[in-house]
């Protein structure tokens, strides 16, 4: 595990460390000797090389600084250059597929596959994850640490540290494997003058349930901190991992300021009234859960007493970052959140969950055509990227999860968009020659049998915007926002729609709904204060919680004044 640094250690000068004490008080300092110990950024570690006496450096000052005072400590070793781990895409990632490497010697990390034992050589599957591919490693009988495979240390889920020499592969799966001369399957340190290295390896118990014979997606959700071992879930991980870049970089080459919402919220975005909610007034200790709804404070009325809580009144998970984004839209123009949103909709269905991953773009100096053509440039923009950098991964589930799905991608980046009003979706509805489940009328909700004819009949396949809520238009009945539609056949429930669907867009909210059809939703924000005013109204929400994005209306311009865009402290949940 590596350790976490504070950003806001590298704008503050080091005077002095305040007490600390451990239940191992023990630590060691390194330092930078070309650097003055006064200046020089400093590492503490766990270690035995510094005694009480040395400890006592560590005094506590308030006020103005003194100058230090000088600490004889034992010099310690510089810290190495950080580099980045050699992995098995490195060697078969390329276009030759390793055969640029033929004679290297080289180290593979990873995790055991397979194993399949012969007379006179063995060959180890061996993953680290890095791509889909694994490295066969073949081992003979008089290479260092075949011991290990004749006692049963290796198997699969086994984490093996493996040297040997690139050759070619006799097989026609791969065009490389690694010529194994030395194994360790167990935790060991090798040491000399000028290094220590570190080797963290371990066997794998029998009881391993994921082995080379499929298993189904529900056993797997029972073993979810073991199924990213698992081809499906490796590369779903993989997927998603290029789309959050993907999208980080979109909206970065395209002037967006990334922004932090805040997860604790004092207001409902959405009006659904559907938020967990956080407090302190329930006790959470082990000792507290006898009888703890006794123990919440109440008003003389017999109402919960919000005031004696963390936040000093009701604080929410957040259901979306968007109002928060609005903000700073007002005083940088551009910005984006992607961060959790949650959601305590009592729904188990494959559409729903309670925890998820939202991209929120908020444009300013921009109407509904801006918010539409910033969705279509989005959505092809990512799925191009991962057209282009996880071939291996797709091609994957091209053959093993959903047949054509690269096509039906590849359609979403050559086709153009069809954007049709909500008023002549109706009329389309209503002209249609097939019987609905759900009646249409104007000014029903349009469902999801609704959007799959006009996605897959009316228009063939090509993706769709339409415009149904948020801005009152002109006619006061319509309103300046859009969905985009795709063809449920483009995206149908499959792994590698697990990997989209982490992502919600949000131009004002373009959600990922991937499996219904319904891929972002977004709308023009009403700007005018009477307009929001009567709308909080009419949805019985209270004003007062809503004065600061009210303020956005009021006045042209925001203030920052804090690092943390929106900070929670006790009797603070503003905004």
């Amino acid at each position: 595990m590596a350790a976490a640094i504070s950003p806001a250690a590298a704008v503050a000068t080091l005077r002095r460390f305040k007490p600390f004490y451990a239940a191992t008080p023990l630590f060691s300092l390194f330092n930078n000797p070309r650097l003055n110990h006064s200046t020089a950024p400093l590492l503490l570690f766990s270690s035995a090389a510094i005694s009480r006496h040395q400890r006592s450096f560590c005094a506590v000052s308030s006020g103005e600084a003194t100058k230090p005072q000088p600490v004889e400590l034992e010099k310690g070793a510089k810290i190495r250059e950080f580099r980045k781990k050699f992995k098995i895409v490195d060697i078969k990632g390329g276009a030759d597929q390793g055969l640029n490497r033929l004679g290297e010697t080289l180290v593979v990390r990873g995790w055991v596959r397979t194993l399949r034992a012969q007379s006179s050589v063995t060959f180890i599957e061996v993953n680290d994850g890095s791509c889909l591919s694994n490295m066969q490693c073949v081992m003979n009988p008089d290479a260092e640490g075949y011991d290990q495979v004749e006692s049963g240390l290796i198997s699969t889920g086994a984490s093996v540290w493996m040297q040997g020499i690139i050759v070619a592969s006799q097989g026609t799966k791969q065009k490389v494997e690694l010529k194994v001369d030395k194994l360790v399957v167990m935790r060991m340190v090798l040491s000399s003058r000028s290094s220590v290295h570190v080797v963290a390896v371990g066997k794998s118990d029998p009881s391993f349930p994921i082995q080379k014979k499929r298993v189904s997606r529900e056993f797997l959700r029972t073993k979810a901190h073991l199924r990213p071992r698992t081809n499906t879930f490796g590369a779903v991980s993989r997927v998603r991992n290029a789309l959050a870049y993907a999208t980080h970089k979109f909206f970065q080459e395209n002037g967006f300021v990334w922004l932090s919402s805040p997860i604790i919220t004092a207001s409902d975005c959405e009006g659904a009234g559907e938020q967990f909610c956080v407090t302190t007034l329930v006790p959470n200790s082990r000792e507290a859960t006898d009888s703890p709804v006794n123990t919440i404070p109440t008003t003389k009325d017999g109402l919960i007493d919000w005031s004696q809580d963390f936040f000093g009144k009701p604080a929410f998970l957040t259901v979306s970052g968007q109002l928060n984004a609005e903000t700073y839209a007002t005083a940088l123009t551009d910005v984006y959140t992607f961060g959790p949103t949650f959601r305590a909709e009592n729904s188990n269905t494959s559409r729903h969950l309670a925890e998820f991953w939202m991209i929120e773009p908020e444009l300013a100096f921009a109407d509904l055509e801006d918010d539409m053509a910033c969705a279509t440039a989005y959505l092809q923009y990512v799925v191009q990227y991962i057209l282009e950098n996880c071939k291996e991964d797709m091609d994957f589930f091209n053959t093993w999860i959903e047949k054509g799905i690269v096509d039906r991608l590849s359609d979403v980046v050559e086709k153009s968009f069809v954007q049709l009003t909500y008023t002549d979706a109706v009329e389309l509805l209503l002209k249609a020659k097939k019987k609905f489940e759900f009646p249409v009328t104007w000014g029903c909700d349009l469902q999801s049998e609704h959007e799959r004819y006009i996605t897959e009949e009316v228009f063939s396949g090509c993706p769709d915007i339409k415009a149904f809520y948020m801005r009152q238009n002109d006619d006061g009945k319509t309103v300046a926002a859009m969905d985009m539609l795709v063809p449920r056949s483009m995206f149908q429930q499959s792994d590698f729609m697990q990997a989209l669907s982490f992502l919600a867009f949000s131009a004002s909210q373009l959600a990922f709904i991937c499996q219904v059809g319904e891929l972002i939703g977004g709308s023009q924000r009403e700007e005018r204060l009477e307009y929001l005013e009567q709308r909080l109204d009419d949805l019985n929400l209270n004003k007062e919680s809503y004065w600061w994005y009210l303020d956005l209306r009021r006045y042209g311009s925001d203030n920052m004044r804090d690092a943390i865009p929106f900070p929670r402290a006790p009797g603070s949940a503003e905004f």
